[in-house]
């Protein structure tokens, strides 16, 4: 994550270089200047691009990471140093470049795995941002509340980054009533809790393995191990004890002139030891307590258990994203298929219509033009008639055959035959007509039925889906409820351990003064003797 700090734009080859060397100074990967110059040597003597510098990166250089083998610390310093120069120019130097660095990896510690690392102020990220403040301020004493913290953090718009929070950090509002040491020693207090994973460190006495002598020891509780010093710089280590999950820690009763005794027991060895008094026993019994029980659940830390918590919130609330963006799109797709299938009911109706009218046009046209030429022909025979009588008349006066008028009237009889058929015809066809449309108007009665069937089921569907939503979102949401209150819980924890620590300090000191001024009244009774 640190890295994405270096690669956001182009480099030059002189700098890949040097950077490279550093990388594998840093990580303890044996050097391979050879494959850098081989990986760009196609390439001008322009600027070499992120991209293209990736993939080396990538090969050469992360993928032969071990870890363990290299300290994160020399790490992550490489990257303040490259990436501070260039982004970090404070006005005036309030805090030092060594608890600036500190703030940096705090930062980086809880942001996103994205560039530009920023922390979203929404929903978790905003208490994240909150959360690392009210540490810090809350080790240095300062008389900052919650609610104006809040709407510091308010006024900062939708996100922040890292250059942004060291200059909150070092605001006048941040540093009222605050002196310089004190905000130092707490930075340094949350980074070694925070990135070093200490639960707990202060002076005990040992009680030795062999000389069965009681010594003073300045003890560092981690996760995973259990280390003591000779004094509080931990420059000298005096002996390691390995903490897992068949360790235990118990009371001892007071004997031999000691009193607060407590051991831990590994599987090899009990190392007993002493505290100042009871409540700085009960702290360290509880954090002993706290570490067996992370590696009881197999947890690298409490706060990288945090931080796993974190991201699996981070990658639910990203899966229910993609989720109701593709029940959206599903909603949408049934939406406009309802659509589509609303329009084609409403072009069959339109065109059964259209055939209705069309039918009824042509019947009535039909029917005009029948009763039109049934009255043409009804004419034409009365006036045949008409005329077969007059010419009757003449032949019997004039005593003729009369072959004229019976072909004449013959030929009308015929022409009224074929009008007479031309009209049946017309009818019949019309018929035939009127019983086609009737067939088409129940065929797309029939097909608007079943597109209505078809859309009744996927508005069944959509209502269905929409209620399962409904019904997963719930549940998310309570999920997530659930979450946030385990969260808090860890939170809350992790608060009192670190309480218990400060107050442990604070005794420390003060015993440490009582027996300054012990020896120094001894030293004197002796001078008087």
């Amino acid at each position: 994550m640190f890295l994405l700090f270096l690669l956001h734009s182009d480099l030059c080859f002189s700098f890949t270089q040097v950077l490279s060397h550093n990388l594998y100074t840093v990580l303890c990967i044996p050097h391979d200047p050879v494959a850098l110059e081989d990986h760009f040597r196609d390439d001008d003597d322009g600027p070499v691009s992120s991209q293209g510098y990736m993939p080396y990166l990538n090969q050469y250089i992360l993928d032969k990471v071990v870890e363990g083998t290299f300290v994160k610390e020399s790490f992550h310093e490489l990257c303040w140093t490259l990436t501070a120069k260039k982004n970090y120019h404070p006005a005036e130097k309030v805090i030092s470049n060594r608890d600036a660095f500190c703030l940096w990896c705090l930062f980086n510690y809880l942001s996103e795995d994205t560039y530009p690392l920023i922390m979203v102020l929404d929903e978790i990220f905003f208490l994240k941002v909150q959360y690392l403040l009210q540490k810090l301020l809350t080790t240095a004493r300062s008389e900052i509340g919650e609610m104006e913290l809040g709407e510091m953090l308010s006024s900062l718009g939708q996100g922040i980054s890292v250059w942004q929070f060291l200059d909150l950090v070092t605001s006048p509002k941040i540093l009222r009533g605050i002196s310089m040491e004190t905000l130092s020693m707490a930075i340094q207090d949350l980074y070694e809790e925070i990135i070093q994973d200490v639960l707990k460190q202060g002076y005990l006495l040992k009680k030795a393995n062999l000389r069965r002598t009681w010594t003073e020891r300045w003890f560092v509780l981690k996760p995973n191990v259990f280390c003591y010093y000779v004094s509080e710089e931990c420059k000298e280590k005096k002996g390691t004890i390995a903490i897992d999950k068949d360790c235990g820690v118990r009371i001892l009763p007071d004997r031999d002139g000691r009193r607060c005794m407590f051991c831990v027991k590994t599987p090899t060895k009990t190392h007993e030891m002493s505290a100042s008094d009871t409540k700085h026993r009960q702290e360290w019994v509880t954090a002993i307590q706290t570490a067996i029980r992370l590696q009881q659940s197999s947890s690298v830390s409490l706060h990288r258990e945090l931080q796993s918590r974190r991201r699996e919130q981070r990658e639910q609330r990203e899966q229910r994203r993609l989720a109701r963006e593709q029940e959206l799109q599903r909603l949408a797709e049934l939406q406009s298929e309802r659509e589509r299938q609303q329009k084609e009911l409403e072009q069959l109706r339109e065109a059964q219509k259209k055939g209705r009218r069309s039918h009824d046009t042509r019947t009535a046209q039909a029917k005009r033009t029948a009763r039109r030429d049934a009255a043409t022909t009804g004419r034409k025979v009365k006036r045949g008639r008409g005329g077969t009588c007059f010419y009757a008349g003449r032949d019997a006066a004039e005593g003729d055959g009369g072959f004229a008028p019976e072909t004449k009237d013959s030929g009308a009889g015929t022409t009224a035959g074929a009008f007479l058929q031309e009209a049946l015809a017309q009818e019949i066809k019309a018929r035939q007509d009127e019983e086609e449309y009737r067939h088409a108007q129940a065929k797309l009665l029939m097909q608007e039925e079943d597109k209505l069937q078809v859309l009744l089921r996927m508005q069944e569907e959509q209502a269905h889906f929409v209620e399962r939503a409904q019904r997963e979102k719930q549940e998310l949401q309570q999920e997530m409820e659930i979450k946030n209150k385990e969260l808090q819980e860890a939170q809350r924890q992790l608060e009192d351990v670190r309480e218990n620590r400060q107050r442990a300090d604070r005794d420390v000191q003060v015993a440490q003064r009582k027996l300054h001024q012990a020896s120094t009244n001894v030293r004197h009774w002796n001078v008087q003797r």
